[in-house]
């Protein structure tokens, strides 16, 4: 994000209705609404684990109206008598798990499903929930907004760090729980409507496009999108090793973004070499209308930009978050600096390596602000509050102690261990416990001085 302007995939089919395990006897007791993550306690919800999301969304912008059904492949992880999804705003109209009708009670965003038998533990099992309303748009506690945007172009853009996919579909919304996705979407006919994964059909009839997007790979909810608006799609095209690429662009600013939008496989191909295989099946980026969006978003497969935002550090930032967030993904929210610092110093490798200020000089000009500034708040492992998880020291901060690890292990060291990092956590959740424990179990290096120091030690270090 950039605020600066064991999954299997299930192969069911859609009529198939999986059988609850029986019922338990009472066991069961209702999954937790919240996991309890120190800076978002209320989002997530305990008690079973997502596989799977098919999403048939219908929106009528004229009326800023959404008509959903989700519907979500799970296993629980306990005996289940109840199990709560993070839900916010639209109206409920049936729930049903495992085919038959379930309760459902609403408080607040905390949507809490009550089904006709109790779920064993380790039962998979299906939950749909049909809904319909107006779409809401959160304010975070940075006072930025996220969940269901509307568009100067008579569209939509949903983004979702931290909560705001809750807006527009029933989740289990941390990011420890990935999953893969079907979305469809309809909208009327001069619209178009761009998701994450790859396209697998678009059918118009009577006034309206269905547009149909699968993501394969594991995903957090947070980095889930739909854009509609009158956007370009390129004819699919390919980077040099063979990618597929898909760029979505406002027709109205693709002349002045055609550069940057154009050097999207250079910068590809140059991350693959510097932090390894490139996760996912496809690659590309949404170029969204002017002023559509506060700051752009790492959106998997292809990253949402507000085309007044679009240049190539900020493409190459939301691009190197494909490793860094999107495949590798934070356990617990304090620990996006894992996201925000590598890809912060992307930019700064972009740099050095394209003509510009080496990785160095920007440590050297970081370090040389003043002992009040904002990036010496609170160390970059530990923001104090959901309000500070974009700040300037989990960004810049987090970059200084890539950096400060490049230089203590030494370049050869340094690219094997991102490399080894990337592919050790593909597709999976990770945290800074973990990082700093792979970080001296390859390098053989006691870094203990590093981490207490630039990581979890309180403001400016007393030497660079």
């Amino acid at each position: 994000m950039d605020h600066r302007s064991a999954i299997r995939r299930l192969a069911l089919p859609g009529a198939v209705l999986l059988a609850l395990g029986g019922c338990t006897g009472g066991a069961g007791k209702p999954g937790a609404a919240g996991v309890r993550d120190g800076l978002f306690p209320k989002l997530g919800n305990g008690g079973y684990d997502v596989e799977h999301y098919s999403l048939a969304l219908d929106y009528d912008p004229a009326r800023n109206h959404l008509t959903g059904t989700a519907t979500l492949t799970a296993r629980a992880t306990r005996d289940l008598s109840a199990f709560n999804l993070d839900f916010a705003g639209m109206d409920v109209n049936s729930a049903t798990v495992g085919g038959e009708r379930a309760d459902a009670d609403r408080a607040g965003d905390e949507l809490t499903l009550r089904p006709a038998d109790e779920i064993e533990k380790g039962a998979r099992f299906r939950t749909s929930v049909a809904y319909s309303g107006t779409p809401k748009t959160l304010t975070d506690q940075d006072d930025s907004h996220e969940g269901w945007l509307r568009t100067a172009d008579g569209g939509a853009l949903a983004l979702g760090e931290p909560a705001g996919s809750m807006a527009w579909f029933p989740s289990n919304n941390h990011p420890g729980d990935k999953a893969t996705y079907d979305i469809k979407i309809t909208v009327p006919q001069e619209l178009t409507a761009v998701s994450n994964g790859e396209l697998k059909s678009k059918v118009t009839a009577g006034g309206r496009t269905t547009f149909t997007w699968h993501t394969g790979e594991p995903m957090a909810s947070y980095v889930a999108t739909v854009a509609i608006g009158k956007y370009d799609i390129a004819k699919e095209s390919k980077t040099p090793s063979g990618l597929p690429v898909y760029t979505a662009v406002d027709p109205a600013v693709r002349k002045k973004t055609a550069d940057v939008v154009g050097r999207l496989p250079e910068i590809v191909e140059w991350e693959k070499e510097n932090f390894g295989p490139y996760p996912f099946s496809s690659t590309g980026v949404i170029v969204a209308p002017e002023g559509s969006a506060e700051y752009a978003l790492e959106t998997q497969n292809r990253p949402v930009i507000p085309a007044d935002q679009l240049d190539n550090e900020t493409l190459v930032h939301e691009l190197a978050h494909q490793w860094f967030g999107d495949s590798v993904t934070p356990k617990r929210w304090k620990d996006m600096w894992l996201n925000e610092g590598f890809a912060t110093y992307a930019e700064w490798l972009w740099s050095e390596d394209h003509g510009g200020e080496s990785a160095q000089a920007h440590f050297d000009e970081a370090y040389a602000k003043a002992a009040d500034a904002e990036l010496w708040a609170f160390p970059p492992a530990e923001p104090p509050s959901a309000a500070e998880v974009s700040h300037e020291p989990v960004y810049e901060r987090g970059a200084m102690v890539v950096h400060k690890i490049r230089r203590a292990v030494g370049d050869d060291m340094f690219y094997d261990i991102v490399q080894g990092w990337t592919k050790e956590h593909r597709h999976a959740n990770a945290s800074t416990e973990d990082f700093t424990r792979f970080v001296e179990e390859e390098s053989g290096k006691d870094l203990t001085d590093l981490w207490d120091t630039w990581l979890y030690g309180d403001g400016k270090p007393k030497s660079p």
